[in-house]
């Protein structure tokens, strides 16, 4: 009996007609089902072929490599003519292209110059998620930084308000005012692919040309030019960027243009729209470990959307990320020299190919020094780094400008192992860009050998020990405070001295105010375990001092421009708190001692730097968290104080003035105390034969600050 039923199943089976089998099947003479889209034989190769990891330098295809004759993909009916068909949906091409073109011919100049991308039907688009939501510009967006009423329109980019000549499935000026099959159809075919889940492309063209434009992180690892030509393939086209990245991006920019945030109870804010670009960046990030498709491409959207949880100040993803993104990057190879194993590459692991070409090779190095730049900052609280610098040996990158410009450049010589590689700068490879690299390795040296010390230490860190007898203190004291900045090359040596910045458009180049402010930074991180501001004789008191100050006077010289300061690298703000830190130990130090007036005007420093990263927070929450955080570190000090309003006192004008000029507003007044214009900082004596008669001990006498105004409390 069963042998009767199988016979009559293979009886009953349905028998294929001449060329109707799938072109694999028929070439490979195995028996096919002729399924659409991909028949069964080839589904079950597919899984075969997937299921074991690809060997290096390939991918897996994406799906079943089955495909038809061209008539035979089309849909039969018994009644209809496949040549007809085909005939019928040319005529509606040609009569689509004529509407198209008479259109265009009427329209004025100035209209009929669009960019060469059309969008798809909204309806197709909008009205599917928050990703094709409405976005309106910010009114006070400006995109270099500086105040110029016609160097950004103030638009809606609602795609029924917008004007244009692109294609649209809705009503528009010139086209029938019929929803029609053609138009859908002829949208349909220039679009088919599109990704539904991205914004419509006009609006994607925007969000790009933002981030290029003012994030300060993400947009040094891609190839502007080579990444604005891609847009305009088709989306099937293998060189479209892939939507990892796009969504990456949107998530990022959504800062400077999106309105669609809500401000949580706490005070906090959260961008619908960044937040729903961050999951599907996160879920291409889940099925690309599971699958390793596409794996350097979503590597760079991993590395984009680290630094967007850094400015929320998402300190749970931020963690999580920066030990993923490293440790993705190591069976990557990218961190071996030409990010390649040229010895045993072809061991387990070994997922990527040797690189293509030169401009590959420099996004690669980009991508993994931004990945490694990420897990040097976040190391900031005191956390082991997830490499150690000892296992990096790509080389450093090319000039931003050489990368740009995909200039035929030698690789750069110096790497981490390059005995000077933080004191010699070749000029030929030196750029803003690269001194910030070399600025933030410096500060990870700082937290590694904090890190290091307190691991193998006894006790923790005194105030009462002489830090200077610690094993390569001295050194690394010599190197974060006084060679690195002295090494710089004349034109770098001023923060603001390069005005145009090969990311931002003009204006302010945020990497080389970043390379002025991070040696402070590591300095107030070296020595302020062991500040004692009882002792007049203390180096590691006027090394914080005097890093404090300096990271204050840039921040009055940014502020007294028109520069918006949340163009600024996010880091920017940890560089604030922590000179801040150093202002509330002093501030405890006078209102111990009762200085009355001195603690006054240490409490307006104090709120400068306050008022600083509330001002950064309005766009990326990570000033918001860091200010609340030192909320926390000043209760001591404010129940301690015997001023009436300390969180409200300004710098005075004068040492012996208690008028700031950030004063409290009256009542009723327009006066806003983020935006008064600032005032330089009061200048204080000089104190050399004070710090030149403290240092006794040989140690001391080889590592002296100079002489500053860094000592003011020793004098009063």
């Amino acid at each position: 009996m069963p042998k009767n039923t199988q016979n009559s199943s293979s009886a009953s089976r349905h028998s294929l007609r001449r060329n109707q089998a799938c072109l694999t099947c028929r070439k490979r003479k195995l028996r096919c089902d002729a399924a659409r889209p991909h028949c069964a034989t080839c589904v079950k190769q597919w899984h075969t072929q997937i299921s074991v990891p690809p060997p290096p330098g390939y991918a897996h295809p994406s799906e079943p490599q089955c495909s038809y004759d061209p008539v035979e993909g089309l849909p039969l009916a018994a009644d209809a003519d496949p040549l007809e068909k085909i005939r019928e949906l040319e005529e509606q091409v040609a009569t689509l292209t004529k509407k198209l073109k008479s259109q265009r011919e009427s329209m004025s100049p100035s209209r009929s110059q669009s960019p060469n991308h059309l969008r798809p039907p909204s309806s197709h688009l909008l009205n599917r998620s928050p990703s094709s939501a409405s976005v309106t510009l910010s009114p006070e967006f400006e995109p270099c930084g500086i105040t110029t009423p016609s160097s950004w329109p103030q638009t809606t980019l609602d795609p029924s308000a917008i004007p244009t000549g692109r294609i649209d499935g809705s009503r528009s000026e010139g086209l029938p005012s019929q929803s029609g099959r053609h138009t859908d159809s002829l949208s349909g075919l220039i679009y088919s692919g599109w990704n539904s889940d991205l914004p419509e492309p006009r609006v994607l063209d925007h969000y790009i040309d933002v981030f290029f434009k003012c994030d300060p992180c993400g947009s040094r690892i891609l190839h502007r030019p080579d990444f604005l030509a891609s847009m305009k393939l088709p989306p099937k086209s293998p060189g479209f960027p892939h939507s990892a990245i796009l969504h990456a991006i949107c998530a990022s920019a959504s800062r400077w243009v999106s309105k669609n945030i809500i401000t949580l109870p706490d005070g906090t804010r959260r961008d619908r729209f960044a937040e729903f670009h961050a999951s599907k960046t996160r879920s291409y990030i889940d099925r690309t470990m599971a699958s390793g498709e596409d794996i350097f491409a979503v590597m760079q959207a991993c590395v984009l959307l680290s630094w967007y949880f850094y400015s929320e100040g998402r300190w749970v993803e931020i963690w999580v990320f920066a030990g993923f993104q490293t440790r993705t990057a190591i069976p990557l190879r990218l961190n071996y020299p030409g990010t390649f194993a040229r010895q045993n590459g072809s061991s387990p692991g070994a997922y990527l190919a040797p690189p293509k070409d030169a401009l590959e090779l420099e996004l690669r190095r980009r991508t993994w020094w931004m990945a490694v730049l990420f897990d040097r900052i976040v190391s900031v609280g005191g956390w082991v780094h997830a490499i150690d610098e000892r296992d990096i040996g790509t080389e450093l990158p090319l000039r931003s400008q050489d990368f740009e410009n995909n200039q035929d450049m030698p690789d750069n010589p110096q790497s981490l192992f390059t005995p000077d590689v933080f004191t010699s700068h070749p000029l030929e490879y030196t750029d803003s860009f690269l001194l910030l690299i070399k600025a933030m390795m410096l500060f990870g040296k700082v937290t590694d050998f904090g890190v290091r010390t307190n691991l193998r230490a006894l006790a923790p860190p005194s105030r009462i020990q002489s830090p200077f007898l610690i094993p390569g203190f001295e050194e690394l004291d010599q190197l974060v405070c006084t060679d690195f900045i002295n090494s710089l090359p004349p034109r770098f040596r001023n923060g603001f001295g390069e005005l145009e910045s090969m990311y931002g458009g003009g204006g302010l180049d945020t990497d080389l105010y970043m390379v002025h402010l991070v040696p402070h930074a590591a300095t107030i991180t070296l020595h302020n375990p062991y500040v004692d501001f009882s002792d007049p004789r203390s180096i590691s008191t006027s090394r914080c001092v005097e890093a404090s100050r300096a990271i204050l006077t840039q921040h009055y010289t940014l502020a007294a421009s028109s520069f918006d300061v949340t163009r600024l690298h996010p880091f920017v703000t940890i560089c604030w708190y922590l000179a801040a830190v150093v202002q509330i130990q002093l501030c405890k130090y006078f209102i111990e001692i009762g200085d009355t007036d001195r603690e006054y005007g240490v409490w307006g420093v104090i709120n400068v730097l306050r008022f600083a990263m509330t001002d950064y927070g309005k766009r990326s929450p990570i000033g918001t968290r860091q200010e609340k955080l030192l909320q926390g570190l000043m209760t001591e000090i404010v129940r301690m104080t015997t001023q009436q309003q300390p969180l409200e006192v300004g710098i005075p004008l004068y040492p012996f003035s208690h008028a700031g000029v950030f004063s409290k507003p009256a009542p009723g007044s327009d006066r806003d105390v983020g935006h008064i214009t600032v005032a330089p900082l009061p200048p204080s004596p000089s104190f050399e034969e004070t710090i030149s008669q403290s240092h006794n001990s040989p140690a001391q006498s080889n590592t002296s600050p100079p002489p500053t105004a860094g000592l003011a409390w020793v004098s009063r």
